[in-house]
């Protein structure tokens, strides 16, 4: 949904794009653009390139900040109207007006990040220009409880039923080739990845269209950080995602394999940034999280994986959800989705489950560093590769 564009440059080509999605960062967002031109111009002086801020309309000044900030690089600022927030809006935007400029390669950066450098334009863009690579997927150190969607849902899913192994399917910064940029722009989307859902959206069908993937190492991601929290973002991501794995039973179900993702970029990853968690508070959100959707969960779970659900957050040290539970869990709801009349409410009443597990891994791994906690979460997608042939089978019966 496209309102207004600022081109003070007159820009009508260019081959690379950064595109830098925004809403209310005027605090933060001058520092990535001046970084991407510095590295625009560093390591690709010779190709045309632009940075795209497209934004929903913030009352902040965000449009003021970006077009101000001095750059070598030619600036574009985009926005959808007023009222129409969500990054998913953004993109689309961004992508279509990349398109028309003839790019060869969209880069796409948080507003928000402290933590890049202008190599990341090189090992962003290069993959794509040179090595044909369709999509690249970010690969952070990040803390151990930064990032629990994805951790706990997106890459056991990515990992588990679409047999691919990418460690940060949502992590925010991506490069994509023109024609997966067409490709994506061109597809029906649900209404949640016009808002946060767009990350796992595009990560999704990236994998269906049988793209060329790579994972791009970017060091240790320092931003705002996305400790487990409520609002929109969860819900969002978590429809995107399950609609997608409904939507593609058919393709998905013959992967016999998981397929190792090739990495460009950094190799070795800087330490994770350091954040403060809260474990009692999400323990809290943990609790009223079900209490408030056990009559959903009891509609739409198998009795027995409701039963042992209520009986875990009844405990008082509890809620306890170790891996091989919360497979159960994941499985019993995906199998629900494509047939139940409320999606909504079902996607709502995970919400207080997702917490759960966090908490549980929280406990079960508070001692461990970060880099020790790999190994945790990555039998999660494991566990869902292993067990994927109860989830067929569920869903076989389901459709008959």
């Amino acid at each position: 949904m496209f309102e207004r564009e600022v081109n003070p440059s007159g820009v009508t080509e260019a081959e690379i794009v950064v595109v830098i999605p925004s809403y209310q960062e005027a605090d933060s967002i001058a520092h990535p653009t001046q970084v991407a031109s510095e590295g625009l111009q560093k390591y690709f002086p010779d190709r045309t390139s632009v940075i795209i801020n497209a934004d929903n309309a913030s009352p902040d000044g965000t449009e003021d900040v970006f077009l101000s900030t001095q750059t070598g690089v030619p600036k574009i600022y985009i926005t959808t109207p007023e009222n129409t927030p969500g990054k998913g809006w953004n993109f689309a935007n961004a992508f279509r007006k990349a398109y028309s400029l003839g790019v060869r390669a969209v880069v796409c950066v948080d507003a928000d990040l402290i933590s890049i450098t202008p190599e990341w334009m090189k090992y962003m863009a290069s993959p794509i220009l040179e090595e044909g690579c369709d999509y690249l997927a970010p690969l952070y150190s990040r803390h151990k409880y930064d990032g629990t969607i994805t951790n706990n849902i997106c890459y056991p899913l990515i990992y588990g039923i679409f047999g691919r192994a990418i460690r940060q399917p949502i992590g925010g910064d991506f490069a994509l080739s023109a024609r997966l940029t067409r490709h994506i722009v061109s597809v029906p989307w649900h209404r949640t990845t016009h808002e946060y859902g767009v990350d796992i959206f595009m990560t999704m069908q990236a994998l269906l269209g049988d793209y060329k993937i790579a994972q791009v190492g970017l060091g240790s991601k320092i931003h705002k950080p996305s400790a487990p929290k409520l609002g929109p973002m969860f819900i969002q991501v978590v429809s995107t995602a399950l609609v997608t794995v409904a939507g593609s039973f058919r393709k998905w179900r013959s992967v016999t394999a998981v397929e190792q993702t090739p990495i460009f970029g950094l190799q070795e990853l800087a330490p994770a940034q350091d954040l403060d968690v809260d474990r009692a508070l999400i323990r809290k959100n943990a609790v009223e999280g079900f209490q408030g959707s056990i009559d959903a969960l009891r509609e739409y779970m198998s009795p027995q994986i409701a039963s042992r659900l209520e009986e875990t957050f009844s405990e008082s040290d509890g809620p306890r959800i170790d891996t091989e539970f919360w497979v159960d869990v994941l499985f019993d709801l995906i199998a629900a989705f494509p047939t139940c009349d409320n999606p909504a409410r079902l996607v709502e009443s995970m919400r207080g489950l997702y917490f759960g597990r966090v908490f549980s891994f929280m406990n079960d791994t508070w001692e461990l560093s970060s880099a020790e906690c790999e190994a945790p979460i990555r039998q999660q997608g494991e566990r869902v590769f292993q067990r994927r042939g109860e989830l067929i089978a569920r869903l076989e019966s389901a459709s008959e």
